[in-house]
């Protein structure tokens, strides 16, 4: 390769540097509730199809004002009640709503009026308002806290808001509230979500390029000491990620909850590839071969190898695709894309970088270098002298992994996911507290034959199951549109609270029918089609997890199964959280499906290259064993398999392997030159083992950068992986050699 072509590559990589480095600026974040549902399931068919007729269930921002003495105070009713007007105004609201702008509808012998829920400008009846408001069931959790501290502001937002109309919605929500002064104040809803959660994601991603940054270059400092060595391949990957980083940006690829993990992984990818091929260029020098054949040597030695690792990480990655999750697949997808730009950019612009310097630029000459032969002739030596202790020690640790994957649940809830130490977590714990849970359960009405839902007979079956659902502690919020006949009903009964219920017969109900048209309305949801032959049943339940929530609503359909007539009406249970739940079902099909074709697609890769089923069988045995310690994991902790974690998975076969293929791809080479298995085991594991074993601690710190992370799962899928990955290590090493041993034979 001669100077004017190498000058030629990296003259090609800072164009494309300048273009990616540009592009960097138009990256794009989002969040939406809407890329959690499952693809091709029947029952999101069902949803879309019913919500056509209906409003979203998640078009909705409240609004919790506290007050530590009480909420029935003068002033505070005042500021509360001027702010619930004002928020009509807001950017991209469509109604407003809150107790102190419902009125009870008063029977006169002159017709109906209405008298206020609560009297703002009498104080002396702030005792009795009490009372009546924390015994209406409409109300409570609702519109007002059990214990009367907290006021909810029930804002009606624009269907499907986006992430700017919402970003545009919070700041003028913001600037209005703060004046107030009020004590605390609480929002939940999609809007919010939308918002914090962005800025959570751009937060992450830069922080763990930032910690990730700081420690790459603490190990390459510890690595090849020389400031050019250091340089060159901190360089290398810093270019990897803005030609990442930027290639998606130019792609219209959009960044999500996953985003954060992008940084980690492009660091540790792009580092393994960089430190394989600088260890081996460095070897090659101490042992006086000249820049150009060191450079040489390691282009073949270590292409093939890097090639295979890049390939068979893409492929871990690529089994995401089997994920029904949006986010989930685009992990896989932009992942994959990531480990051939830190491939390309190791091959093309790191190779050519170092020929352009001398040895004694890149490496110390006192490298010390017995750390590392000490260790690796121990395991080699281990694994000679004792191959039948590590096979049933390894047996051992299979059943206890056995044990633990028995005990893995998908009984995720939403809070475990929230950002930790922000006020977007406290503000929804205190709703889940205090008020209502985010979390919707919705029932669709479909009236059937002539019926509409209108009709008697409908609604006698709705009050139906209305009136059970609310026998769940977990439900609240239940509302549906036999709302406006009870409110008469209570109406016609001297506005007692017990007679808040549905018309005891069909005569009465008639008589009521003709006033239905002329009350106000209680509820900001629409509860009816046009058509009039669907309605829905809107309802919040308790973060009590995914799973729970499956066997809560189980319960509900059989209870809807024994007790209702379908001649008449059919209830089906539906809504965003429904659909979204439905990911814990497909996430053990998607993960085994996923995996399996990884595991079959590298095995065929793994075929190609050693031509040899004995070498098939060595390289895909030790890579399995961390998938069973990272199920183990789970399951003796007690993390849910929920979506996010599962790409825990994908990422550590897919990365697992690379070393495996260094190993291999070495003992290969070695054996090719004539040497006997013995002998070609002793050289690899003196030649390769202190690269392998330098990527393995790069890798397990590398994930645990993570840990800086206020989100959660990326916690957990960072320690999961980063044990898991030093596992596959002393997998590697224990398990490789005594394989060999048993299956390669010399000729």
């Amino acid at each position: 390769m001669n100077r004017v072509f190498r000058i030629a590559i990296l003259a090609t990589f800072g164009v494309l540097t300048i273009i990616c480095s540009i592009a960097l600026f138009d990256l794009k974040f989002t969040f939406d509730f809407e890329q959690f549902f499952p693809t091709g399931d029947p029952d999101l068919e069902f949803f879309r199809t019913f919500s056509k007729d209906f409003e979203s269930d998640d078009n909705f921002l409240l609004i919790g004002i506290h007050r530590e003495e009480g909420v029935f105070e003068q002033d505070f009713l005042e500021k509360f009640h001027d702010l619930t007007i004002k928020t009509k105004g807001l950017p991209h609201v469509v109604e407003s709503q809150s107790l102190t702008k419902i009125s009870y509808p008063l029977k006169t012998p002159f017709g109906i009026t209405s008298i206020p829920v609560i009297h703002i400008n009498d104080p002396s009846k702030y005792e009795a308002d009490k009372n009546r408001i924390l015994s209406d069931e409409r109300f409570v959790y609702n519109l007002i806290s059990k214990d009367a501290t907290t006021l909810v502001i029930a804002i009606k937002v624009v269907e499907r808001i986006n992430l700017e109309q919402s970003r545009a919605l919070i700041k003028a929500l913001q600037e209005l509230i703060d004046p107030y002064k009020f004590e605390s104040y609480h929002f939940l809803g999609r809007p919010y979500f939308q918002k914090e959660l962005v800025a959570m994601q751009q937060r992450e991603v830069t922080i763990s390029s930032l910690v990730s940054g700081l420690l790459v270059t603490l190990v390459m400092v510890w690595v090849f000491k020389r400031p050019w060595g250091i340089a060159i391949a901190l360089f290398s990957i810093v270019l990897s990620m803005i030609l990442f980083f930027g290639l998606l940006s130019i792609m219209g690829r959009e960044m999500n909850l996953m985003a954060a993990l992008y940084p980690v992984l492009m660091v540790i990818v792009g580092t393994s590839g960089v430190i394989h091929v600088m260890t081996k260029y460095s070897d090659e020098l101490l042992k006086g071969l000249s820049p150009k054949d060191a450079i040489r040597v390691t282009f073949i030695e270590t292409g093939l190898a890097n090639f295979l690792t890049a390939a068979t990480s893409a492929v871990g990655f690529g089994s995401l695709l089997s994920s029904r999750l949006t986010p989930i697949r685009d992990f896989g997808i932009n992942s994959a894309i990531g480990v051939m730009v830190a491939f390309v950019t190791v091959v093309g612009f790191t190779t050519v970088a170092l020929s352009f310097f001398k040895k004694e630029q890149i490496i110390s000459s006192k490298e010390p270098k017995y750390f590392w032969q000490k260790m690796m002739q121990w395991f080699f030596d281990f694994t000679k002298n004792y191959p039948r202790p590590v096979v049933y020690g390894a047996l051992v640790i299979l059943a206890i992994c056995l044990v633990g994957i028995s005990n893995i649940t998908t009984n995720y809830n939403i809070s475990s996911n929230m950002p930790r130490g922000e006020k977007i977590t406290e503000d929804f714990l205190y709703f889940q507290k205090e008020l209502t849970s985010f979390r919707p359960m919705e029932f669709a009405v479909l009236a059937q034959n002539d019926y509409k839902v209108s009709d008697y007979e409908v609604l006698r079956e709705i009050a139906k199951v209305e009136q059970h659902l609310k026998s769940y502690d977990e439900l609240r919020g239940v509302m549906s549109n036999t709302v406006i006949y009870k409110t008469i009903n209570q109406m016609y009964n001297s506005n007692r609270l017990d007679a808040y219920r549905f018309p005891p017969d069909e005569t009465t109900f008639n008589r009521y029918q003709r006033l239905a048209n002329q009350l106000p309305q209680m509820t900001n949801f629409v509860l009816e089609s046009k058509d009039g032959k669907k309605a829905r049943i809107t309802s919040r339940v308790n973060d009590i997890g995914a799973d729970s929530v499956k066997y809560l609503g189980i319960s509900i359909d059989q209870w809807i199964k024994d007790n209702t007539n379908p001649n008449v009406v059919k209830f089906v249970r539906t809504g965003t959280a429904l659909i979204i739940d439905k990911n814990a079902e497909y996430v053990r099909r998607n993960l085994l499906m996923g995996l399996g074709g990884a595991i079959v697609v590298i095995g065929i890769l793994m075929g190609g290259l050693f031509w040899s089923w004995r070498m098939l069988v060595i390289s895909m045995i030790p890579n399995i064993f961390p998938l069973f310690i990272a199920g183990a994991l789970l399951g003796f902790t007690g993390i849910e398999l929920e979506a996010g974690v599962s790409i825990v998975f994908s990422v550590i076969y897919g990365i697992a392997v690379d070393d495996t293929i260094h190993f291999l791809s070495k003992f290969r080479l070695v054996r090719a030159k004539g040497y006997n298995v013995e002998d070609a085991l002793h050289v690899t594991f003196l030649e390769s083992g202190k690269a392998i074993g330098l990527t393995t601690v790069i890798l397990f710190f590398g994930f645990l950068v993570m840990l800086f992370s206020i989100h959660p799962p990326s916690v957990i899928i960072g320690t999961l992986i980063s044990v898991t990955l030093f596992s596959a290590y002393f997998s590697d090493l224990f398990l490789l050699p005594i394989l060999i041993r048993w299956l390669i034979k010399d000729k």
